[in-house]
């Protein structure tokens, strides 16, 4: 949710940022229904006041023993008109709230303005291997994944973990988890179903809703990553300004419908409908949110260089980043076999946009007025995706990087 002070003195700049974005929105009717809520609201603060006075003039009359009835009946047409505006400002209130929850977030100058074709790389590490193979043949010949029989039970997008691959995916979320908690994050495992609520204050309804499992006859979704859940965890609360930042390592496994996905991610454990995901989360003041940014950017590149899988970083452009986010850099792994950089992470800065629809604000002191945080979210490791990479740099057994062999107990994963 923007603040409504831009939406009254800067229309033009919310334009600009739908024109960037290439969103269609109807901003003119937010406007007016903004226009229309704070109408209401100053009517209605005025006969409040004005039935007020009435009701303590009837006080004083009846206390001199003057005949009242003009004052009551006076008393009586005011409640009742307040009654009435009283109605409409709710209905008002509930339009603009409606309409404001759609529009996106806006843009930080950085940001390339363009679709997906002006993502601009802006550094890469690592030496891309010139050959490699297929995860998904790869697996089906080790024997460390079975997607054939998940299909059976589960259908498509789905897998079942045997081995050695089962001792990697839950070495990379303890090393992962380790690697952020020496960094000052407090490890969080979050509820895996949240309220509609919760989520709408972390996302955009319809653009979830498509994407999220819902929970049949609950008001509950399965979560799509961490981010959610822990953004929502806050909500409503007033932090303690000297506790800034709050840092959070939330591990969880996600799901996703993935409806749109088609083509070379239709097989193998890429794109899955549900993953084990590690999710770097800051909640922070709004002028440091620039430099938070910068390292969860960092921490998360200095866990792919540690593992040694070669990437580059890519700054995606306005029409090609999620609409909640003011600025995103993606982290693209060198999948050899495919002989392509593919996405592992994406590191985003919301500003207070989350914020303000989940209520999260902070004080240094209690006489001292509250400000929104901002909220940033990265990231650090969806290990379907991480295994898919080393199985593609594997030929034989999969080399283990030196900064994993104690959580897999080698330095090679086979069956």
């Amino acid at each position: 949710m923007l603040d409504p002070i831009l939406l009254r003195d800067s229309p033009d700049d919310i334009r600009k940022m739908l024109r960037a974005r290439a969103v269609e929105f109807d901003l003119d009717a937010l406007i007016s229904a903004d226009l229309r809520r704070r109408d209401l609201i100053s009517r209605t603060d005025v006969l409040r006041a004005e039935r007020n006075r009435a009701s303590a003039g009837v006080s004083a009359a009846k206390k001199e023993g003057r005949d009242a009835s003009d004052v009551i009946a006076r008393v009586k047409e005011v409640a009742a008109q307040l009654e009435s505006l009283e109605e409409q400002r709710v209905a008002a209130e509930a339009d603009y709230a409606l309409r404001a929850s759609s529009i996106p977030n806006m843009i930080d100058s950085s940001v390339p303005v363009g679709d997906a074709s002006r993502n601009r790389t802006e550094r890469s590490w690592g030496e891309p291997a010139k050959s490699g193979r297929s995860h998904v043949d790869y697996m089906e010949e080790s024997g460390m994944a079975d997607v054939a029989r998940a299909a059976k039970v589960s259908g498509a997008r789905f897998y079942y973990l045997r081995g050695g691959l089962v001792r990697l995916n839950r070495a990379l979320q303890s090393y992962a988890l380790d690697f952020l908690s020496a960094r000052g994050y407090v490890e969080v495992q979050p509820p895996y179903m949240i309220g509609r609520t919760a989520m709408e204050g972390a996302v955009i309804a319809e653009d979830f809703e498509d994407v999220i499992y819902k929970v049949d006859g609950h008001d509950l979704f399965l979560i799509g990553t961490s981010e959610h859940a822990i953004a929502a965890m806050h909500s409503g609360e007033i932090l303690d300004g000297a506790r800034l930042p709050l840092r959070y390592a939330g591990v969880s496994p996600c799901f996703r419908k993935e409806a749109g996905a088609h083509g070379r991610d239709q097989k193998g454990i890429f794109r899955v409908h549900q993953f084990d995901k590690v999710e770097q989360f800051s909640f922070v003041r709004p002028d440091e949110s620039h430099a938070e940014h910068e390292r969860m950017l960092q921490a998360a590149e200095e866990f792919y260089q540690s593992l040694e899988i070669p990437y580059r970083v890519v700054l995606l452009s306005s029409g090609d980043m999620g609409k909640v986010s003011a600025k995103t850099w993606d982290i693209e792994a060198w999948m050899a076999g495919q002989q392509s950089y593919r996405e592992v992470v994406s590191c985003s800065n919301c500003l207070d946009y989350q914020a303000r629809r989940l209520g999260v604000r902070f004080r240094d002191r209690t006489s001292d007025p509250t400000s929104h945080v901002h909220t940033l979210n990265s990231t650090l490791v969806a290990t379907t995706r991480v295994m898919a990479c080393m199985m593609e740099m594997s030929e034989g057994a999969i080399r283990v990087p030196d900064a994993l062999q104690r959580y897999v107990g080698d330095d090679r994963v086979r069956v």
